[in-house]
Formats: C-alpha cells, structure tokens, sequence
C-alpha cells in the first residue's frame, strides 16, 4: 500500500489541469507577441524569409541534408508536380567527438565528404558531367562552377537568419557544443566545405526542420488555404507557422517577397516560459534542469520532447529505489513477486545512469494493455537489467511514464493551440468548416501510443477553441518533411537567383528541370 500511495503522489504532482493549459495559452501568446516585436526574448521568432506555402504543383530536382541530431542525412528529390515525390537518401551517424569538436570546420568538413559519397553512389552520372563541364561553362563575369544541384540545408539549431541562405548560429542545443561556431553563417562554413571538394553543389536555402516540416505538409496535403503550421515533437521540439507581416514588428534585413503579406516565422518554442511563469517544475524537472548542458534554456523542451522524457521517468524511479519506506523492484522473499522469483537490478542498469532510461520504453508501457504487463516487463528485462519485476512494480512504471507523457501531451497541445488562435483562422468567415491543417513529425507524435489523442483532448478545453473547434485542427503526419521541405524551399531560393540576376547562368541539370513548378512565395501558390 505504501508503494501504491506514493505512486499516486508522483502521479498527482505531474498532473497539468485545464486550467493549467489556459494559462500557458494565454503566456504563450503573449511570449509570441514579444518575440515578433523585439530579438533578445524567450521565444526567438525567427523570420525565415519563407513567405509563402506550396500547393502541390512544384516540379523538379532538388537536394537537401539534416543536421538535426545524432544523424546526418542527404537528400535528393524529385517534385513530381501532383503533391507527389520520390527520393533518395544516404543517412549516417555523427561521430561523437564531432558534437564537441574544437573547430566548426572539422564538423561541416565531415559533412561535405558525406554529401560527396551521396554524389558518387546515386549521382554518379552528374557527378562526372559536372567534373568535365566546370571549366568550361562560362558567364558575363567569367568562368565560373556550374552548379547542378541547389540544396537546401535543414538545420535544426537556433539562428539568427537574415536572408533565405544566410543564418549565424545563436546556441547549440541537442548534445552539440562547438563554441568556434557560434555567431557564424552555417550555409557559407558548409559552403566552404563543399567548394574545397569542387562538389556540384549550391546551399541555396538554410531551412529549420519545422519549417520544412509546415512546407512538405502543404505540398502534400494542400487545401484551401494550406498548413499553418508545421511541428517536431520528438528528440526535441519546435515549430514554424504562417504569421501575418503586419504582426512583425522587429525590423528585418535581407530582401524577401512583401506581396504575400505573409512571412513563416520559426517559434524556437523550445525556449518558451524560460522564467517559469507557468510551466510546471517538479522536483525532479529541478534534477534533470541542474545537470543538463544547458540550464536555464529550453525549459519547455525540457518538459516536452523525447530527449528528457526518459530522464524524467528515471530520476522518478530513483527516488523510489531510495525510499526506504516502499517496495519498488525490491522483494523481501520470491513469494512477494507473482513469478516466483525475487527481482533484481544489475549494477550496470541504465536506471542508475544519466539518460540511461530510454524514452522508447514509456511507449512500451502505453502501449502494453495485457494482464499481466508481460511486454513491459519483458522491456524492463532487455532494455534496463531489471530482472524478474514483478507486476505490482511494472505497474508503478507505467502509471508514472503516463503521467509524464499526458503532462508533455497537454503541454504540446498549448504551443499548437496558442498558434491557431494566433492565425484567427477558426474566426475566419470565409474558412468555416475548413480544416485547419497542422504538420508534424517526431518520435512521440509517430510512435508514442495516444499523444496525439491526448493533445486532442487538451485542445479541447482551451478557450477559444473548445471542442468543435478542436474537430477542425487537423494534425497530420509528415514523414520526411525535413527533406522534401528543403527541397521545396531551395526550389523558392533558385527562383529568387533568377529574379535578382535576371538570367540563369547556374546550368540545371536537365531541360526537365529547367522549368519547376511555381516557387512557395508566388502568389499562385499561397492560397494552397
């Protein structure tokens, strides 16, 4: 009984009640609102020079790489012109020792030698084209490289952008910490790079992932009036949404197309409620925020995304393990545990381990509604060395992992919430029963057993919205946005090369590229 007391407890103090999530609304807001008007502030809104969305005619062929985490990526896309692509893709994993390298070359090096095995393996006619032509091609200015390939370079790290191409790295985030990089331009350190291996290659567009995420979602499923929003909710979290110019007050440099009246702005919403005027901070948010790399920043992620959940739950556990007052994993004789058995925990479990619980297995617990939790326990065997737990003690496991993925839940539901009020497309007369379409992508919204559910039912209770509005959001999957919205955005950056010189003299591939579709920003393309 005392174990099932404290359990609820633990339970209780990460309970986030409607009235919590109003009053995240209502902050959320006015956190936007104070990031459109001035830099400096919790929530970054970061103008991305994206003014407007695709609506599924684009054509052509197009790379894009992620950095977006523990991976590295390389695109090549083809935009069929009918809300449809085919790619293809090489990804691999970043080496440690590059997440902290002294040098930001030493990075961005590694990533233009894995974009030249990309060339080499699936583009290998261009590549020896290219090697023979880029001598001899010649413009009004000289000789110069053909670049057959624009890319567009995902980039999921805070930066200050100032054109469609061009962004200075405000923070690292995600387990990266190169300080040389700091407050320079990654497209031009990637450029350099690439230009040292005489690659093929234009970074034609620098594009944060929830960017590429709201882009692909409107090219593949456009509606009336396409997305407005595109979200990640996985390792980490964030998203980009249509906002009005008017509403952007902080002054802007760079060109960029003002017949939209629209520019898509990335949130940064990691960052949101850094002072804590309304997230919730248990004892063990405290822990977990004392020996992260970076305290004091990202304290919505923090609460949210996949990378902390785990050591949320772990920390958790912790404290149970060292409460000498209840029974958790710990059995006085094999008659106490329903397997006949006594549980035992290795030493080298990852319980005992900073980030050794794996956010994968609150899935598992959700997931398992068997009798007797056999998938769960089995999961508690193989992925952290517990051995032999008995019921009563995976059922402490999975009833504190719900309450921790409910709260990260209601707390995604804010952000998504907060920005369909911002946009007053639900008050629209002329959308009345459109659905208004969000994007999103990551682990938790793809394989974490009823969150998208879960951030129905707390978009339900926020005013303003209320159930029938709830019904209207549309939350879509968007797999790979982070490549085809790349694509699709450095699609936007060659039409612009074109309108600025007035000629073309960077060769495309082929005639059957020479031509894409209608760029994202064309006012063709924004009413979706």
């Amino acid at each position: 009984m005392a174990l099932e007391a404290e359990i609820q407890s633990i339970v209780q103090q990460f309970e986030y009640s409607d009235g919590d999530v109003n009053n995240a609304v209502k902050e959320f807001l006015r956190q936007m609102d104070e990031g459109l008007g001035k830099d400096g502030t919790s929530m970054s809104q970061i103008p991305t020079y994206v003014t407007g969305v695709p609506n599924g005619t684009e054509k052509g062929l197009y790379m894009a790489v992620d950095l977006g985490g523990t991976n590295f990526r390389v695109c090549s896309i083809q935009l069929l012109g009918n809300s449809t692509f085919t790619h293809t893709y090489n990804k691999v994993a970043i080496p440690k020792h590059l997440m902290v390298a002294k040098t930001a070359q030493e990075l961005f090096a590694f990533l233009a030698s894995e974009i030249k095995k990309f060339l080499e393996e699936h583009h290998s006619e261009d590549f020896e084209h290219h090697i023979r032509r880029r001598k001899t091609v010649s413009s009004p200015s000289g000789f110069r490289d053909e670049h057959i390939f624009r890319m567009g370079f995902t980039f999921s790290f805070p930066v200050k952008q100032v054109g469609i191409n061009k962004g200075t790295l405000i923070r690292w985030t995600k387990g990266f910490d190169i300080p040389d990089a700091i407050g320079k331009d990654v497209c031009a350190l990637l450029q350099a790079e690439i230009d040292k291996l005489h690659l093929p290659v234009k970074v034609a567009a620098l594009v944060n992932d929830t960017v590429g995420t709201l882009m692909a979602r409107s090219y593949a499923a456009p509606g009336k009036q396409g997305s407005v929003l595109g979200a990640i909710f996985g390792t980490g979290t964030n998203g980009a949404y249509v906002e009005k110019l008017s509403k952007l007050k902080k002054p802007l440099s760079g060109e960029y197309d003002q017949s939209t009246g629209e520019m898509v702005i990335n949130t940064e919403w990691g960052s949101f409620d850094n002072q804590l005027n309304v997230l919730p901070s248990t004892k063990w948010d405290v822990a977990l925020e004392k020996d992260s790399l970076n305290p004091g920043f990202q304290m919505y992620e923090k609460r949210v995304s996949g990378m902390f959940l785990g050591e949320i739950l772990r920390l958790a556990i912790i404290d149970l393990l060292n409460n000498p007052n209840v029974s958790l994993f710990k059995d006085e004789n094999s008659s106490s545990n329903d397997r006949g058995s006594v549980t035992i925990i290795a030493k080298d479990s990852g319980l005992y381990k900073q980030w050794g619980l794996d956010t994968a297995i609150m899935s598992t617990a959700e997931l398992d509604q068997d009798a007797e939790l056999a998938g769960l326990r089995q999961a508690l065997e193989n992925t952290l060395d517990v051995y032999a737990p008995a019921y009563e003690d995976a059922m402490a496991f999975k009833k504190i992992a719900h309450a921790i993925g409910r709260r990260a839940a209601r707390l995604s539901a804010v952000a998504i919430g907060a920005i369909v009020l911002q946009t007053g497309k639900l008050d629209d007369p002329e959308l009345k029963d459109e659905p208004i379409d969000v994007g999103v992508d990551g682990s938790l919204v793809e394989h974490y057993p009823g969150f998208r559910p879960m951030i129905y039912e707390a978009l339900s209770v926020i005013d303003g919205i209320g159930e029938e509005g709830a019904k209207r959001i549309r939350i879509g999957l968007t797999q790979d946005g982070s490549g085809v919205g790349a694509a699709l955005i450095a699609l936007v950056a060659a039409g612009m090369e074109k309108s600025a010189s007035g000629a073309d003299y960077l060769s495309e591939r082929s005639s059957d590229n020479k031509a894409p579709g209608p760029a994202a920003g064309d006012d063709k393309t924004t009413t979706g």
